[in-house]
């Protein structure tokens, strides 16, 4: 039976502040937009941004650490309290966790002429202080399978001081082994979050026969994902031979997309939430599958590979996933608006248009650059018109969250 507050007291607090999701994720895709529509305008040279580091540094760090890393933290925030049958963070620790955050985001944009203790101190603070808030319910009812879940937001957390300690030594290969090894992190939660909950999405949204998984075939990926992370995080990577790594990230590849087939997409097409879903997790065995290739020698950029996992996976599994979670968590049935599926299309559009059209056609880069950043600042932005009064707002059912 979940252990809730008190209704009265329930019902007295501010609607936005009632689960994680509600914040992180109105808040997550709206910054999203913004950051995106900065960028491009920086990258243009229209505008010139008072960032910490550099405008490629705050790029690259704020889509992890402060986009992605808000969606992880309100989704992982919000499922714990269905995992552990425990009232989930709320309230005033919620209000805390989300100034937090908002903190660390304007200590990025406008760091600067800020001290760099400053900008590390507060931005370092969000993942820890939320890995905290997810363990203490998991410990507290003993629950094991999901507490892998708090040493990632620690290795997160590790990733992102590489990330400021390369900018503090002036080390461009230590932010990017900061921010590339974020990239693999989150990518292995969608690989592990995706597996777990699509297969089951797929038979309840098409009323068709769940597929089991194959242990074998989830071992291969799953493991080979994590070994992906732990062969570059370590720097080894480097030491292997190209071929032994294009191995490794093509059985990665191979393994992935036939556990995503398996789920059959083609009986998800009349179901936006769904489709949406099966077409962001394809993009993870792409993007491992342009690492190959770089690793052969083909002429496949490491900013082409890793967007196929950020703009591709992450863009596209976070607003799908976001879509859903938000009616689900806030007692409405899951049917979005027709306009979702434009949103979804749009992301879908700003990801092939950054990997596809950037790799293939590379001297019309910047224009491509504007065309994928607009797809998804229409895309987060019709979220964020969509679901405001969703997530401001108390569950129709009365329930608490």
């Amino acid at each position: 039976m979940l252990q809730i507050t008190d209704l009265q007291v329930e019902q007295k607090m501010w609607p936005l502040l009632r689960q994680a999701f509600r914040p992180m994720f109105l808040l997550g895709a709206s910054f999203s937009a913004l950051a995106m529509l900065l960028w491009i305008l920086a990258l243009a040279g229209t505008i010139t941004l008072p960032v910490y580091g550099n405008v490629l540094v705050w790029h690259s760090h704020e889509m992890i650490f402060g986009f992605v890393a808000a969606i992880v933290v309100g989704f992982l925030l919000t499922a714990v309290q269905n995992w552990t049958g425990l009232r989930a963070t709320h309230g005033r620790a919620l209000g805390i966790l989300t100034t937090v955050w908002i903190l660390g985001r304007l200590a990025f944009l406008f760091g600067a002429h800020l001290p760099v203790w400053l900008v590390a101190a507060v931005d370092l603070l969000f993942l820890p202080l939320a890995a905290i808030l997810l363990a203490v319910p998991l410990i507290k009812v003993k629950q094991q399978r999901n507490l892998f879940f708090v040493p990632v937001l620690f290795l997160l957390t590790f990733c992102n001081a590489l990330m400021h300690y390369g900018l503090i030594e002036n080390r461009f290969d230590l932010q990017q082994l900061g921010s590339q090894n974020a990239v693999w992190l989150v990518t292995l939660l969608m690989a592990i979050v995706g597996g777990r909950v699509l297969p089951m999405f797929t038979a309840n949204g098409t009323m068709t026969k769940k597929a089991e998984p194959i242990e074998w075939l989830d071992r291969i990926a799953l493991g080979s994902l994590w070994l992906i992370f732990v062969l570059n995080i370590t720097l080894f990577s480097a030491q292997l031979p190209n071929e032994v790594m294009a191995a490794v990230y093509g059985i990665c590849a191979v393994s992935l997309a036939i556990r995503c087939l398996r789920w059959r997409i083609w009986i998800s097409l009349s179901v936006p939430l769904l489709w949406s879903l099966h077409i962001a997790y394809l993009f993870i065995p792409v993007g491992l599958a342009l690492f190959a290739l770089r690793e052969l020698g083909f002429d496949v950029s490491n900013s082409v590979a890793i967007h196929a996992l950020t703009a591709g996976a992450m863009g596209n599994m976070i607003l799908a996933m976001i879509a859903r979670v938000s009616l689900g968590h806030s007692g409405r049935p899951l049917q979005p608006k027709a306009i979702m599926s434009v949103a979804f299309l749009l992301v879908f559009t700003a990801a092939l248009t950054r990997v596809v059209f950037v790799w293939l056609l590379p001297e019309f880069s910047l224009p491509w650059y504007a065309i994928g950043a607009a797809a998804w600042i229409l895309a987060y932005a019709i979220y964020v018109v969509i679901y405001l009064p969703i997530l401001t707002t108390p569950r129709p059912d009365g329930r608490p969250g």
